[in-house]
């Protein structure tokens, strides 16, 4: 997905700096509306192309005039056919608002993709804003494990899918579990074999016994018998069965943790020449891989939400203090010295005061300019200073900072801004707490916050997560770090620590 987005942009800046751009598009190759393009930007133009071929349009207007180029279709594909660790049945593929695919099907090569209906599970999924991973029938009708994204740039709205068949998934442990009924199977046969074989065997010191027992019983206890000699071996016989049956046993719990995706289950080799069980463990090992790159995609997937809810509220935050805001005071200005009438103009300069003090808030709420001038700390502290001027709460912050030599990031005060206000204001909508404390520490290798109210306290175990805490938790996550709750009456604490060593990368 970040490889295509890039690739667009790329594309569209290319174009836009460009003066004389090459590849224009030729008009007739295309049937478009009167109200085509209302601005520039870039458009998915495959449902005006006359044959229906993929084109991800560049669109630049200049006066009445539109210059418009399409992304060579190879660019795009050389990238949705990289295959990489998505097996035999794997492939990615993009698809349109009218749910027609966008990209060559790999498993339908001859079709035009825009003739392809892709109404499925993860496209409408995505196309309401939602980015995630399922399992789901793919336009094929056939059960696949997908992951799927919205790929939102100027005008075109794009979802990117990456499927895998569930049968090829699902193949390894079908493989094990055939394997270990086939090995059980062949050492049940092999036991009752011994087991007859051994019978005879078994009966001969049986009947020596039998023998010198009748001796002793007539009274000679001078004789000897060596039946003590073939009486070990079988007891050792056994005990080598028992060993073989808990080895068995220990293999096929394993497998089955492993089915249940329980990954750290811990299963060691009898020996070096225990081939399933290494078998297991490289399985094991595997899923733990897949896993954990699943994991780091999720995550990469919260970021880049969250990064762009944080930008789009830095965008409206800026728009309101730098385009609403100079509006009215230019307006106040005009009041204050052309409306001639007292009482008209201390009621209009009230009402104009109240609405700039408004914007303000506004602006602050959304991305306090603060944190840019004067960090978290600053922020945070003028935050809870509003809190105590408006409510009878008690807000007690404490800002242990290192100020000018502070390593904490940007994005690190945004996130740990966001969590000291969701913190806030569950306490004051939930918690009927009358003290807050909340400390603010930097150390050399992480930042600790820690945030006490003397509310009513919640159930962890029990509570109904709102989207609060879920918050509070993805941006800890994000951040690579680590959060510990405590709740009690009068008592709730949450611990969270952030590393501070380096921005965290984005992919």
């Amino acid at each position: 997905m970040v490889q295509l987005e890039r690739l667009i942009q790329n594309e569209w800046n290319q174009f836009f700096e460009d003066s004389n751009p090459e590849g224009l598009i030729d008009s007739l190759e295309f049937t478009f509306p009167n109200t085509k393009f209302p601005a520039s930007g870039i458009y998915d133009l495959t449902p005006y192309h006359n044959q229906n071929k993929t084109s991800i349009g560049l669109v630049l207007k200049e006066g009445y005039q539109s210059k418009v180029k399409i992304i060579p279709y190879s660019k795009i594909k050389n990238i949705l056919l990289e295959r990489t660790g998505m097996g035999q049945t794997g492939e990615s593929y993009l698809v349109g608002e009218d749910y027609r695919m966008r990209s060559q099907s790999r498993f339908l090569p001859d079709k035009v993709p825009n003739t392809i209906l892709v109404k499925t599970k993860g496209v409408q999924q995505a196309l309401e804003g939602k980015s995630g991973s399922g399992l789901y029938k793919d336009y094929r009708d056939v059960d696949v494990y997908g992951v799927f994204s919205l790929i939102k740039i100027s005008k075109l709205n794009l979802v990117i899918l990456s499927e895998i068949d569930e049968s090829e998934v699902m193949a390894p442990l079908i493989e094990l579990r055939t394997r270990l009924l086939t090995l059980i199977a062949v050492i049940t046969f092999l036991a009752v074999v011994l087991s007859l074989f051994l019978t005879r065997i078994i009966a001969n010191p049986i009947i020596n016994m039998k023998k010198s027992l009748k001796i002793m019983a007539e009274g000679d206890y001078e004789q000897r018998n060596d039946f003590g000699k073939n009486s070990n071996e079988i007891k050792e016989m056994f005990q080598a069965l028992d060993n073989l049956k808990k080895s068995l046993q220990g293999a096929v719990n394993f497998s089955n943790e492993i089915g249940k995706m329980n990954l750290n289950t811990q299963y060691f080799p009898k020996s070096q020449n225990d081939l399933l069980g290494k078998s297991l463990i490289k399985m094991r090992d595997k899923l733990i891989e897949f896993r954990n790159k699943e994991s780091k995609n999720r995550i990469n997937t919260k970021r880049q939400l969250v990064d762009g809810l944080e930008k789009e509220r830095q965008r409206l935050a800026r728009e309101l203090h730098d385009g609403i805001g100079p509006l009215l005071t230019s307006l106040k200005f005009y009041i204050e010295n052309k409306i001639e009438n007292d009482k008209e103009r201390k009621q209009m300069k009230t009402i104009v005061d109240d609405t700039i003090s408004e914007i303000r808030s506004m602006s602050n709420a959304l991305m306090p300019s603060i944190i840019e001038d004067f960090g978290v700390g600053a922020a945070l502290e003028n935050f809870v200073e509003n809190i105590n001027n408006s409510t009878t709460i008690n807000i007690d912050f404490e800002d242990l900072t290192k100020q000018d030599e502070s390593k904490i990031t940007k994005t690190q005060e945004i996130h740990i801004f966001r969590i000291s206000q969701e913190l806030i204001n569950n306490s004051l909508k939930h918690a009927k707490a009358k003290n807050i404390k909340i400390t603010l520490s930097e150390f050399d290798d992480f930042i600790s916050l820690f945030y006490f109210d003397d509310g009513i306290g919640f159930n962890i175990n029990t509570i109904k997560l709102g989207s609060g805490l879920i918050n509070i938790k993805e941006r800890v996550e994000i951040c690579q770090g680590k959060i510990k709750i405590s709740s009690l009456p009068n008592n709730s604490t949450f611990e969270i620590e952030l590393p501070i060593e380096k921005e965290y990368e984005t992919n």
